[in-house]
């Protein structure tokens, strides 16, 4: 293909000038599914390519939808497919957890195919103030707190992307008037295919290794995330955790105004935290710690973060507090399942990564850490950075042997068989004034389906064990 004729479609692509208009677009979840709606909306001739075709309901219903939208659809292709699939297409839109090196983009890099993701999309297509939020941990309660915080001043606010709607969907009921701002949660796999998106507050939370084994390296991993600002210009604004030393450094790259957002109070002009309150740059207050319904360290990271992002597209600083003063925290993050015998028993499922399970270790004196899953090419010798607060550890999983390895020498190590084994086990290891803390460090899928299933498994097996010793009380 010609130079001419790759900028050519490059322009078609990202401007809506070619006609007629061909996409490609790769994977058929809910993300995909939502693609082919927008873009046939808009006059799309389009082809969805499935790699791994699935046999339940889900799938089912969205062949039927993409179908009905006079989408072609290609099923289990072979990589020497590709080729034709791209050839004279407008655009390809991979799916969130597609391979940089999916046969399917070397196919589109070799035509000069513009490739981008969903959320690239939907951004240029939002008529009102967007904003994004990513980080390794601790996006989905920053986009929901931000989201409440702007209800509660209110403007009229969406939360939409990775925490659960694709944000194409909510591109109608924007342009219907329905919204005033859109917060959305980005993850690196949303990212890494962007060009043109362009939040108008972006927020940068902490960076630490997750997703190495999709990513291929931390270096790609950063360079993904990195992606929330760097098409911002002007007055938008980068909201980093100036405590994160990765994200601090992506922060001296930001093309457009900086605040940062930092527990320790050190940083000239951030949000942070003085003494009992969160304060604002210049020392105003916006809420009393002690309003928090709680306050570990991350907490407190992730209301500042929420809260400079809300207050610079709108919210009022009495809607923050009031958003913070009624926030009781999502499921498995740190949750308290149970209490007996001066033993408090926490699901921190979430904490898909060493670096989540460190911080949430950080936040107790002393606790027997259940760890291990499936590992994301991570190296789980992290997991014994804080090996000080660690009475004793079981290890789940497949993962167990590396758990294992980590506290070798340092801290006694017991592996199970199955949640129930590992809650029992966990009991025996605990002494009063300890906690008991499922924060595993590790995907799910060698066990559960979701963290949440796993989450609900340790906190069903939790409560058997304690109602099994109140009934031997009485």
């Amino acid at each position: 293909m010609s130079a001419v004729a790759r900028d050519a479609r490059h322009v078609a692509a990202t401007s809506g000038a070619w006609s007629p208009r061909r996409a490609v677009v790769v994977g058929l979840a809910a993300t995909g599914e939502a693609v082919v709606r927008r873009l046939a909306a808009e006059g799309w001739s389009c082809t969805v390519v499935e790699d791994h075709p699935g046999t339940d309901v889900a799938y089912t219903s969205r062949v039927g939808t993409v179908r009905a939208l006079g989408a072609g659809l290609v099923e289990e292709p072979e990589a020497g497919d590709w080729p034709a699939l791209v050839r004279d297409v407008d655009l390809l839109v991979p799916s969130p957890g597609v391979a940089s090196a999916h046969p399917g983009l070397r196919a589109a890099a070799a035509e000069g195919v513009p490739v981008r993701s969903e959320v690239d999309l939907a951004a240029e297509r939002l008529s009102v103030p967007l904003v994004a939020v990513t980080g390794t941990n601790g996006k989905t309660t920053v986009t929901t707190l931000a989201t409440e915080m702007l209800v509660a001043s209110g403007v009229r606010a969406l939360a939409a992307g990775n925490i659960g709607r694709p944000l194409l969907d909510v591109v109608d009921e924007v342009a219907e008037g329905a919204a005033d701002v859109v917060v959305a949660e980005v993850s690196s796999f949303q990212l890494e295919h962007t060009t043109l998106f362009r939040p108008r507050v972006a927020v940068l939370l902490g960076i630490a290794p997750d997703h190495l084994d999709a990513h291929g390296s931390f270096e790609a991993y950063v360079a993904a995330k990195s992606r929330i600002f760097a098409a911002q210009r002007g007055d938008d604004l980068l909201v980093y955790d100036a405590d994160d030393s990765v994200a601090s450094k992506l922060a001296l790259d930001a093309p457009a105004r900086v605040v940062g957002v930092t527990r320790v109070g050190l940083v000239a002009g951030a949000y942070h935290r003085r003494a009992d309150d969160l304060v604002a740059p210049g020392g105003r207050v916006i809420v009393p710690v002690a309003a928090l319904a709680r306050a570990l360290p991350h907490d407190v990271t992730d209301a500042l973060a929420a809260a400079a992002a809300a207050l610079d597209v709108g919210a009022t600083t009495a809607g923050v507090g009031a958003a913070l003063r009624a926030f009781r925290g999502l499921p498995h993050r740190v949750t308290l399942v149970g209490e007996a015998g001066g033993v408090r028993w926490y699901d921190d499922s979430k904490a898909t990564n060493p670096h989540a399970a460190v911080h949430a270790l950080a936040s107790f004196d002393s606790a027997v850490l259940l760890a291990g899953g499936r590992n994301k090419g991570l190296d789980l010798g992290a997991l014994a950075a804080e090996a000080g607060r660690v009475r004793a550890v079981v290890a789940l999983g497949e993962a167990a042997g590396e758990v294992e390895a980590a506290f070798r020498g340092v801290r006694p190590v017991v592996t199970a068989t199955s949640m129930r084994e590992a809650v029992r086990t966990a009991a025996s290891l605990a002494a009063p004034g300890d906690v008991v803390l499922l924060s595993p460090g590790c995907a799910s899928f060698d066990w559960y389906e979701s963290y949440a299933a796993r989450g609900d498994d340790f906190a069903a097996e939790v409560h058997r064990l304690l109602e099994e010793h109140d009934g031997d009380d009485r």
